[in-house]
């Protein structure tokens, strides 16, 4: 039975899932409640992925060096391996008589008693939670087994959360092009057409006709300026629908989280809330980290980018990084990279602010944009 501590302690990790944290910090939460609730030395939470590693590894228990010591991430191998595909828990002693235990990193602690639970909805099991190396004598106990499998119900709840929420921005991504795509055709396309008939017929007529001539390229004129107005009218409704309730951090801490989900690539973000800007600012500032993590995972095949933002000074800095192959900046780019650092720089003179783009092969790309918060 719990006692009111470990209750208050079940209630923190319960709540997470319907507070505004991220997935990962949700997991977080879930795993250290774990660790504390069975009174183990150590504890991880792995979500696997498609290549037959791990989309997301949290431990607890351990210091950031003695993580960094250990070296890569494990693999879906031995006991790990086992566990995604067996929705039981798995009980033991020693974790190094189980039959597919078969080694660790010289760096990694020495495991004994062990308890693995999988995290399972339906008949899916999306990640595993395990515990090692109990505190007090004796070993975990079949009530630690049936707290950790409340625990890992509710971090299947998180995860799912997270595949629903997921679903739901790229649905509206879908809606959102197909919006666009029914206003340029009934908005833009047919404008095209007639402009291109006029030019056609003002063409046969230059040479017998010049007043009429004169007289259909005034409708081209015309024409034209129409289609840009309908197409700058359709830009400007494509203004981040995230920027306008949630503001400039929580939108870039979602963009990232959403990059980190499809990417092999860890996508994080760090700071703090910020000072509202003017839209314009707020949408450059937006549109730039875009464009950075866009040219980041397409062009850099980084193993992480770290998106931070920042307020002081007078000045919201905005710094996204990757630790990827670089470039360098003195040479021709390629088109869509060029295209995409011209943009950046557009956007930063368009609003006041100033651009540092920083890069060489080998060596990763920085890219920093400073606007100021007032005038």
């Amino acid at each position: 039975m719990c006692d009111r501590g470990e209750l208050r302690e079940v209630s923190a990790a319960v709540l997470a899932v319907t507070a505004h944290l991220s997935v990962r910090e949700v997991l977080q939460t879930i795993l250290t409640s774990a660790r504390r609730l069975l009174g183990a030395r150590y504890a991880a939470l792995g979500v696997p992925d498609s290549g037959g590693g791990f989309a997301e590894f949290l431990a607890d228990g351990v210091t950031d060096e003695q993580w960094r010591a250990i070296g890569p991430l494990p693999r879906q191998h031995g006991v790990l391996g086992e566990m995604l595909k067996s929705p039981h828990a798995v009980r033991m002693a020693d974790i190094r008589q189980h039959p597919r235990f078969g080694w660790w990193p010289r760096a990694h602690p020495v495991l004994t008693d062990f308890i693995g639970m999988p995290i399972v909805d339906g008949d899916e099991i999306l990640g595993e939670l395990f515990l090692a190396n109990k505190i007090e004598p004796g070993g975990f106990t079949a009530d630690d087994e049936e707290l950790l499998r409340l625990l890992a119900a509710h971090a299947a709840i998180a995860l799912v959360n997270a595949r629903l929420y997921e679903r739901s921005r790229e649905l509206s991504i879908v809606e959102e092009r197909n919006r666009i795509a029914r206003e340029l055709h009934d908005a833009v396309t047919q404008k095209l057409f007639s402009l291109r008939l006029t030019a056609d017929a003002a063409a046969t007529l230059v040479e017998r006709d010049p007043d009429a001539a004169a007289a259909q390229l005034e409708t081209v004129r015309r024409l034209a300026a129409d289609a840009a107005g309908e197409l700058r009218s359709i830009v400007d409704e494509l203004r981040p629908v995230d920027l306008s309730g949630d503001g400039l951090d929580v939108a870039l801490r979602k963009q990232a989280e959403l990059l980190d989900r499809v990417h092999a690539a860890s996508v994080r973000f760090t700071g703090c809330p910020v000072p509202r800007l003017t839209a314009a600012r707020e949408e450059a500032v937006y549109r730039t980290a875009q464009e950075a993590l866009h040219n980041a995972l397409r062009h850099g095949d980084p193993s992480s980018v770290t998106v931070e933002l920042r307020t002081g000074g007078g000045m919201v800095a905005l710094l996204v990084e990757d630790d990827g192959k670089g470039f360098d900046t003195a040479a021709p780019a390629l088109a869509a990279r060029r295209l995409g650092l011209a943009s950046m720089r557009e956007r930063a003179a368009a609003i006041g602010g100033t651009l540092k783009i920083t890069s060489a092969p080998g060596a990763g790309t920085s890219v920093r944009l400073e606007v100021p918060t007032g005038g």
